[in-house]
């Protein structure tokens, strides 16, 4: 019951902040200098059995990359319209990217884990990139990307 909850609470949170119990939380994705296109991002989170739980936000327009953003893609079957925000532009190589959303409280200390997929033009894609538990504790510490990511950080 509690991760049903949990999995509405995350729907809605980003719908309809006032339905749920919900907090401002801002995500700064860090680039690293990888030397290639800009990097399509994709921002989702997984509950605590590691099945898909929904998706926070895309960077990137030209949907014929989506694919490669391949985890976010197998769990959504490349569906867009599960996605709350896109943006048309990727973030380029030594840039950032910084977001503010609504994100349920039942997200935090409850298991979940943020999940960032990203692919570059011409370049290897780089799945689960970064997975990072949403914890309290987590708040404000950096965790290190695979690849083109150089670190990621939420704050509240």
């Amino acid at each position: 019951m509690k991760r049903i909850i949990a999995t509405l609470a995350l729907t809605t949170a980003l719908i309809a902040p006032g339905l749920a119990l919900a907090r401002p939380v801002t995500l700064t994705v860090n680039l690293s200098q990888y030397g290639g296109q800009g990097a399509y991002l994709a921002l989702y989170v997984t509950d605590p059995s590691g099945a898909y739980a929904g998706s926070l936000w895309m960077a990137g327009g030209k949907s014929k990359y989506y694919k490669h953003l391949s985890d976010w893609a197998k769990f959504t079957g490349g569906d867009v319209s599960q996605v709350d925000g896109i943006t048309g532009a990727s973030v380029g190589a030594g840039r950032n990217l910084e977001l503010t959303m609504d994100l349920a409280d039942a997200l935090f200390d409850a298991g979940y884990t943020l999940h960032v997929d990203a692919a570059v033009e011409d370049m290897r894609d780089s799945p689960n990139e970064i997975a990072m538990p949403l914890t309290s504790e987590g708040a404000g510490q950096p965790v290190r990307g695979r690849r083109y990511i150089a670190d990621l950080t939420y704050t509240f």
